[in-house]
C-alpha cells in the first residue's frame, strides 16, 4: 500500500517555540546562530538531547548537514522590508509570553 507524501506545513503560527527566524537580520545572522538552530532541530527530529557515544557521529554529522543547508537557504532567499533586529525579536517574544500568561491564569 503506498501512503502520500505528507504536505509541507508553511505555517509560521504553528513553529515549535525554540526554533527560531534567522534570516534577514542586522547584522546578519552568525554561523553560531545557524549552528545552535541546527543542533536545535536535530535534538527535535532525534528526540535525543546527548547523543550516545556510538550515535554521536552521526548527530554531528546531521547537524553540519542541516547547518550547511541553513545557511544555502538563507543566502538565497531575497530580503525584503526593513532587516529584523535581535532586540526587535525578544520585544515580540516577551508580548507572546504576556498574552499566553494572561490565557492560563483565570480572572
Amino acid at each position: 500500500m503506498l501512503l502520500a507524501a505528507p504536505r509541507p506545513c508553511y505555517n509560521a503560527g504553528a513553529m515549535c517555540r525554540n526554533i527560531r527566524t534567522l534570516h534577514h537580520f542586522a547584522p546578519p545572522t552568525t554561523p553560531e546562530e545557524i549552528h545552535a538552530a541546527s543542533l536545535q532541530y536535530v535534538r527535535k527530529v532525534s528526540g535525543v538531547a546527548k547523543p550516545s557515544r556510538e550515535a554521536e557521529a552521526a548527530f554531528e554529522r546531521a547537524v553540519a548537514q542541516v547547518a550547511k543547508a541553513t545557511t544555502a537557504l538563507l543566502e538565497a532567499l531575497p530580503e525584503r522590508g526593513t532587516p529584523r533586529t535581535r532586540e526587535g525579536e525578544r520585544a515580540k517574544a516577551r508580548a507572546r509570553w504576556t498574552r499566553r500568561e494572561l490565557v492560563r491564569k483565570p480572572a
